[in-house]
């Protein structure tokens, strides 16, 4: 599968970015997806996850301002950024992957966005 993040920038905290993510194969064959991200000089984090007609999950520090959605039709996974915060730039990596007993656990990622929030 090759995976290809769009829509990231630079842009004003407060401000909102929708990431997108577009999958070479029928994402329904994934049992999950997501997204992480890498901030610059600490270890990559998990920002989200979703199951393919179920539940989303969310890090704490992004809950209630960004919001997870998969469109089947066009194979495209989506992040919806609002108040953003400079803490929240990151490149971010969309990704396939698995939930077992409830975790989500990455494969396959991509090559990544950048996202810079100004102060």
């Amino acid at each position: 599968v090759q995976l290809v993040e769009y829509g990231g920038g630079t842009v004003q905290a407060g401000g909102s970015l929708r990431l997108s993510c577009s999958a070479s194969m029928s994402v329904a064959r994934f049992n999950g997806m997501g997204w992480y991200r890498e901030p610059p000089g600490k270890q990559r984090e998990f920002v989200a996850s979703i199951q393919s007609g179920s539940r989303a999950n969310y890090a704490d520090s992004v809950q209630g301002r960004f919001t997870i959605s998969l469109d089947t039709i066009s194979d495209t996974l989506y992040l919806q950024m609002n108040s953003l915060q400079p803490e929240d730039s990151a490149v971010y990596r969309c990704n396939t992957g698995r939930f077992f007993d409830g975790t989500y656990i990455p494969g396959y990622f991509g090559r990544g966005t950048q996202v810079t929030v100004s102060s």
